[in-house]
């Protein structure tokens, strides 16, 4: 899998659809199109595109729900680094928005991020195609208040707290593996996958959503914040983690064991899964 392929078809397609916006003063997109192009993985939609791949392979029809959940991703990116949030300076290597736009248009930006993305999506519901509209509402849902939303409320009210490992599951479930699953989800439905192989795929995306945000906190310990791109600021703000619930080595043996358990699930797909594969790996042993 060419992980670069997907992402500069990403990346190209949101930028076309910013320049068709005829706002009169392009400045305007100015703050939206920064946190854009300052780079980033683009994990969500890569994982919507391979898990689509699965079923079909038109990326043209799967483009904008992949573009729509990395407009998505990004707002939550923008709105957790502002001084009322986690109060970053460097995202991706870079300023954070608030730092370069000021915090009034940073919000604005992130706002304008996730409108954008429920405009492309209902654009492409308007076809009537039931599985457009059904992977529509996945990705809605997983952004609201029944998923990331939920896992944010539970961090902020989390900060300077003891919490026990029920609440920390539920947050990271909903913050970070929420996204991740939707993405997967989403995919397989646009795909037009099975009853079956959907189930399969839920508890796919569950389990690699938590590995990587139990790696995320791996890495906020003993990853180099050059190649992070960002600070690492769980410890200053005083927030809960995997890492101080088990420690660091009990957090690599669930890294480990949650990464295995995908790969038995993704075998038991009669489909080829090479691409997620590959996926799950690099998220497994990244260094940023």
């Amino acid at each position: 899998m060419n992980i670069n392929i997907y992402k500069e078809k990403i990346e190209s397609w949101m930028e076309n659809y910013f320049k068709t916006k005829d706002v009169g003063d392009s400045s305007v997109l100015e703050p939206i199109i920064y946190s854009l192009k300052v780079g980033g993985k683009r994990i969500r939609p890569i994982l919507m595109i391979c898990t689509y791949n699965m079923y079909n392979n038109i990326i043209d029809e799967i483009l904008p729900f992949a573009a729509s959940m990395e407009m998505i991703h990004t707002y939550s990116l923008i709105h957790d680094d502002l001084p009322c949030m986690d109060d970053d300076d460097l995202r991706r290597g870079k300023p954070t928005n608030h730092k370069v736009y000021g915090e009034a248009m940073a919000t604005l930006a992130g706002d304008s991020l996730l409108n954008e993305a429920m405009n492309v999506m209902f654009s492409q519901c308007l076809s009537g195609e039931l599985k457009k509209i059904r992977a529509a509402a996945i990705i809605s849902k997983s952004s609201g208040i029944d998923g990331m939303i939920k896992g944010q409320i539970i961090d902020i009210r989390s900060e300077g707290q003891k919490i026990n490992e029920e609440i920390l599951l539920e947050m990271h479930k909903n913050k970070t593996g929420q996204l991740i699953s939707a993405s997967i989800i989403a995919g397989a439905t646009m795909g037009e996958a099975p009853e079956k192989d959907l189930e399969t795929l839920k508890s796919f995306g569950e389990k690699l959503g938590l590995a990587f945000q139990i790696k995320d906190d791996i890495l906020d310990v003993e990853g180099d914040s050059k190649l992070l791109g960002k600070t690492q600021s769980d410890g200053e703000n005083d927030k809960a983690n995997f890492i101080t619930m088990y420690g660091i080595n009990k957090c690599k043996e669930f890294c480990n064991n949650l990464t295995q358990e995908c790969y038995e699930l993704l075998n038991s797909i009669e489909r080829d899964t090479k691409e997620l594969e590959d996926i799950t790996k690099f998220l497994l042993e990244r260094e940023y």
